[in-house]
C-alpha cells in the first residue's frame, strides 16, 4: 500500500538563523533559488521567512514576501508556498 507523503522545507528556519549559518539563503532570489531546488527534490511545500538582504535578520517586508513569491511562481514548480513572519 502506497503512502502519500507531505515533505515541508523551512528554507531560512526561524529566528536570526544567519548567525548560525553562514549559508542561510538570505536575498529573494537565494531564497527562491533554495525553494525551487527543493521543489524539484519532491518537498510538497516551502516555509519562508524573508530576511533582511543588508543585514541578514528577520525581515517583514511585504515587498520582499512578493519578490520571492514571484520568483518561485515564474519557475513553474509545482508547490505549495507557506510565507509566514512569525
Amino acid at each position: 500500500m502506497m503512502q502519500k507523503v507531505v515533505l515541508t522545507a523551512a528554507i531560512t528556519g526561524a529566528g536570526d538563523t544567519i548567525q548560525k549559518n553562514e549559508n542561510v539563503p538570505v536575498t529573494p532570489q537565494e531564497i527562491a533559488d533554495s525553494a525551487i531546488k527543493c521543489a524539484q527534490a519532491g518537498a510538497t511545500v516551502v516555509h519562508i521567512h524573508v530576511r533582511d538582504p543588508k543585514r541578514g535578520g528577520v525581515s517583514h517586508d511585504p515587498e520582499l514576501y512578493a519578490e520571492t513569491v514571484r520568483l518561485i511562481r515564474a519557475s513553474d514548480e509545482d508547490i505549495i508556498i507557506n510565507i509566514t513572519s512569525g
